[in-house]
């Protein structure tokens, strides 16, 4: 039953919202932007 599941949750992610790993990456991108974010303000600071 579990693998039967995994395959759902890897092919069928669109039907049924958002899987782990889709979690996982949205994460991901939102703290490499949030943790970049000050760096290139202060760059910009000292640049300008």
């Amino acid at each position: 039953m579990n693998n039967q599941n995994d395959a759902a949750s890897h092919y069928g992610a669109g039907q049924q919202g958002f899987s782990t790993e889709d979690i996982i990456w949205a994460v991901g991108i939102w703290s490499v932007i949030l943790t970049l974010s000050p760096v290139i303000v202060f760059y910009m600071l000292m640049v300008a």
